[in-house]
C-alpha cells in the first residue's frame, strides 16, 4: 500500500555557472555550496556539478543560469532544466538599477571619474567593444558538435574532442 502513495517533490531552483560540456542538449553547470566545517566553525566552498538539459541551447560557457529540478530525471545524469540566463558572460547588469556593473563600481562612475582626472590609455573602452559572439567559430567552439576523443594520436587532431 505505502508504494502507491505519490509524493510530492519539491522543485528547487539552484543558480550556477555553465561550464563546457560534451553531452548533446544538455549544460553542465558548477554550482557553489557552503560546507561546514565544525572542528574550525567555519563554512568552505565546495563546487558542485550538475547537468541540465537545455534542448534550445540558451547558455554558453561562462554564463550564470538559473536552473530547476526536474520532477523525474530525465537521464541517470540529466536531474535539472535551464530556465533563464541570468547573467551572459561579460557585462554584468545590476537587477535593481538596471546600470552595467564593473566590479564593485557602476560603469558611470568609472566614466565620470575618467572624465574628471582624465582618461588612461589603459583604460577599456566598453563602447567600443564588439558584441559578444564575435569569436564564435574562429576561438569560441561551443556551437559545434564534440565528442569525447579516447586516444590521444597527434596525429589525429581535432579541435571539437574533449579529453575525458
Amino acid at each position: 500500500m505505502a508504494h502507491n502513495i505519490a509524493r510530492k517533490q519539491a522543485l528547487t531552483y539552484l543558480l550556477g555557472v555553465c561550464v563546457p560540456s560534451s553531452k548533446q542538449n544538455a549544460a553542465k553547470i558548477r554550482i557553489q555550496r557552503a560546507d561546514f566545517d565544525s572542528y574550525l566553525s567555519m563554512y568552505f566552498t565546495k563546487y558542485e556539478f550538475i547537468y541540465a538539459t537545455d534542448p534550445q541551447k540558451l547558455c554558453k560557457t561562462g554564463d550564470t543560469v538559473l536552473i530547476q529540478s526536474l520532477p523525474q530525471k530525465l537521464t541517470r545524469l540529466i536531474t535539472h532544466k535551464v530556465v533563464d540566463v541570468i547573467y551572459p558572460l561579460g557585462d554584468i547588469t545590476d537587477p535593481i538599477t538596471g546600470k552595467k556593473v564593473v566590479v564593485g563600481r557602476y560603469r558611470e562612475h568609472i566614466e565620470e571619474d575618467a572624465k574628471l582626472f582624465g582618461d588612461l590609455k589603459s583604460m577599456y573602452k566598453y563602447d567600443e567593444a564588439p558584441e559578444r559572439g564575435i569569436t564564435a567559430g574562429k576561438r569560441d567552439f561551443t556551437d559545434k558538435k564534440t565528442y569525447i576523443k579516447y586516444s590521444d594520436d597527434p596525429k589525429d587532431y581535432d579541435p571539437y574532442a574533449v579529453n575525458p
